[in-house]
């Protein structure tokens, strides 16, 4: 499991408050979390907001 999956996995109910203020758009059944599907919800997020997975990596890393 990687840094990234841990992370989300450990406060992920943290994660997705912050995700929710910065991109207001998100609904709750497109932050909905199961583990091990990271890359699953990073491509909705991305298809949601337009930007690119790293982007969204880099602003969970900074959390």
């Amino acid at each position: 499991m990687s840094a990234f999956q841990d992370k989300i996995k450990g406060n992920w109910n943290e994660i997705k408050g912050k995700l929710k203020q910065k991109y207001g758009e998100l609904s709750e059944d497109e932050l909905t979390y199961a583990e091990g599907q990271e890359d699953e919800l990073l491509g909705k997020i991305q298809k949601k907001t337009g930007k690119s997975k790293e982007e969204i990596k880099g602003f969970i890393d900074s959390l």
